[in-house]
């Protein structure tokens, strides 16, 4: 009876968890939604919006846990809606919004002023992290928070700039911060310390790492490989891998990134570990199946693999699916790199668009995609090919890239909805099967 009791426990928190979507990429980072009772495909008139929330600007996606919605924002009287490669100063406030998850009213807000010095200046672009009752938030400047998940008192706080006397990248501070056991691991920049681990009760730092020209934006990845734990980071001057618990090197494998762009995370599949970045910029890297150690097995492709730029890859057994810089969407043979096939489907456009955005979560045996033109997306993905199932338009694009109007924020799906904002509104939509 104890162990039917414990068993059923479990279960019930299995499907808890699998119902929550507490960071950037959902429960466990892979972006794969566990759910029951989900549409198929929508009904003629769409998937309902269940309610709707004002909010600022910002590139950031929701977080839902504990029957709240995290979400965080910009808000500025400049005119932010610019596209561009240069630092140029913009004075405004960023917030930390607690949203009610059934009605969307706020609970609570944390705002500080800050003053941005970045490309694409609408606002924050980090996920925030739901853990164990605290909310913690990385902001486009570098203002790093732990907060009450209930009522918003800040438990510490840190500026990454000022405390590791470095420059903000100039895309921002854009790598989605890892929970680690007792740790936060985040990109920090500056000497000695281009990745950093906290403690997360206390803020206190337990180890640094690294020294990089430039932080980058692919956040720091966790994989077991040659029987030990590896914390992966791919910066603008290599890849390396470090031990999660003391920031030791293990190995590093030198890699140049043009404009210091690598933004995915780094894709992982038994002895293979792949990273692209912008401008064909690539590189397949075989780990060694007995210790800690790797060496590159191509790199810099030309028209092979992908380059992606806002869009993280997905892997189906030794098949990556994703956008590559130029908007189309290939599927990759892993080991060898070779484009299986490609196309223009997801974006809805005639035209090739550059840095085209279609965010792409699994969910059993379908795929949903959340295009830049506000469009949800029902389809079939595989080796094989892609297939659209349905799609339909849920939110207007409200911030500018080349030329276009585009949303890139990534959404989240919890209890049978998804949680989508663009720079003026935070949604739900109602995705559960009539």
């Amino acid at each position: 009876m104890q162990r039917l009791t414990f068993l059923l426990v479990l279960s019930l928190h299995s499907i808890a968890h699998a119902e929550e979507w507490p960071q950037w990429m959902g429960p466990n980072r892979d972006n794969v939604w566990k759910a029951n009772g989900i549409v198929s495909e929508f009904n003629e008139d769409g998937p309902r919006i269940l309610w709707k929330a004002e909010i600022g600007g910002g590139y950031s996606g929701p977080a839902v846990a504990d029957g709240r919605v995290y979400v965080t924002d910009y808000v500025t009287s400049d005119d932010v809606k610019v596209a561009n490669f240069d630092r140029k100063q913009f004075s405004g406030t960023e917030r930390v919004l607690c949203l009610d998850e059934k009605s969307g009213k706020q609970i609570w807000k944390h705002e500080y002023p800050v003053k941005y010095s970045i490309s694409y200046p609408a606002g924050p672009r980090c996920t925030p992290n739901l853990y164990k009752g605290h909310v913690y938030t990385l902001g486009a400047e570098g203002n790093l928070f732990c907060f009450e998940a209930k009522t918003g008192n800040v438990i510490w706080s840190k500026n990454l700039p000022e405390d590791y006397n470095t420059k903000t990248p100039l895309w921002g501070y854009a790598a989605h911060p890892l929970i680690d056991g007792n740790k936060l691991i985040t990109l920090a920049g500056g000497k000695g310390s281009h990745c950093i681990a906290l403690d997360l009760k206390t803020g206190e730092e337990i180890w640094r790492t690294l020294t990089s020209r430039e932080q980058g934006y692919s956040p720091p990845t966790i994989i077991n490989a040659g029987g030990t734990r590896q914390l992966v980071l791919a910066h603008p001057e290599g890849i390396s891998s470090v031990n999660p618990e003391t920031g030791k090197e293990y190995w590093t494998e030198p890699y140049e990134a043009s404009n210091g762009s690598i933004i995915m995370s780094p894709i992982h599949h038994k002895n293979l570990l792949y990273v692209g970045g912008y401008s064909n910029k690539n590189i397949l890297i075989e780990l060694d199946p007995k210790k800690a150690e790797a060496k590159t097995v191509w790199r810099d492709q030309p028209r092979m693999a992908i380059s992606p730029v806002n869009v993280q890859p997905f892997l189906i057994d030794e098949t990556i699916i994703g956008l590559d810089q130029n908007g189309q969407m290939y599927g990759i043979d892993l080991p060898t790199g070779e484009r299986l096939w490609e196309t223009s489907e997801p974006l809805h456009s005639e035209r090739p668009l550059g840095s085209g955005t279609a965010l792409i979560v699994k969910h059993g045996d379908r795929f949903f995609l959340f295009n830049e033109h506000g469009e949800l997306i029902i389809a079939k993905i595989s080796r094989e090919g892609y297939e659209e199932i349905d799609s339909m338009k849920v939110i207007e694009p409200t911030n500018v890239a080349f030329g276009r109007d585009v949303v890139w924020s990534a959404p989240a799906y919890a209890n049978k909805s998804a949680f989508i904002r663009n720079d003026n509104q935070c949604i739900r939509v109602d995705l559960s099967a009539e």
